[in-house]
């Protein structure tokens, strides 16, 4: 699937999910999406790419990332910018986890490669845009993620139709705080769900 495509204004109308974020149901059996919140990038009938926000890629900071692909020079008087320090990393999804995707606020665009996706987020795969957070002229929030989640044609709307997920509008607290640890809570907040009200058992919430 063309990951930086055109972008449609096709979300709730449509029923494509673009800019939306999905949350695994405690039915969700495959253990790489169990307690996922995922905001979702492009949603097609050529099928879905996503980024899961709530799993934090422990082995790795952003600075140590930068040093890394020589963004950065190694020492101990690396002093980054005040939004770079706030740049969280986590583990996208399963699909090119030797990948960075950028997910940010839109007051950043590098033409032909942002993809604008809703609400004032884009999402660029570039290393242009590290080097611009490391130099301090970058987005005003940002979040990496290593990899992403990918649908082939058809597979999240069947997923959804199975009670794989629940959907509910995105916010910028939920993409870019690093407070992973409630993201999963918070989601379901938002949808008016709280998590012991969900049955293990399928059936719609």
């Amino acid at each position: 699937m063309e990951i930086l495509g055109s972008h449609r204004d096709n979300t709730a109308a449509s029923g494509y999910l673009d800019g939306q974020i999905i949350v695994a149901m405690p039915t969700m059996g495959d253990e790489r999406f169990i307690r996922s919140v995922i905001y979702i990038c492009a949603h097609s009938s050529d099928g879905a790419m996503g980024i899961i926000l709530n799993k934090p890629a422990s082995h790795i900071g952003f600075k140590e990332l930068l040093i890394q692909l020589e963004i950065v020079p190694e020492g101990d008087r690396i002093a980054l910018p005040p939004r770079a320090e706030t740049v969280s990393i986590v583990k996208g999804g399963p699909v090119e986890t030797g990948r960075g995707f950028v997910l940010h606020t839109s007051d950043y665009m590098i033409e032909n490669s942002t993809l604008p996706i809703d609400n004032g987020i884009c999402l660029t795969a570039t290393l242009d845009i590290l080097k611009a957070i490391a130099s301090g002229q970058g987005p005003d929030q940002a979040v990496l993620a290593l990899g992403y989640a990918g649908w082939a044609p058809g597979q999240l709307e069947a997923e959804i139709q199975q009670n794989g997920w629940l959907h509910c509008p995105a916010d910028p607290e939920l993409i870019f705080d690093g407070l992973a640890n409630t993201k999963y809570e918070r989601a379901l907040a938002k949808i008016g769900v709280v998590p012991g009200m969900l049955s293990d058992e399928a059936g719609h919430a």
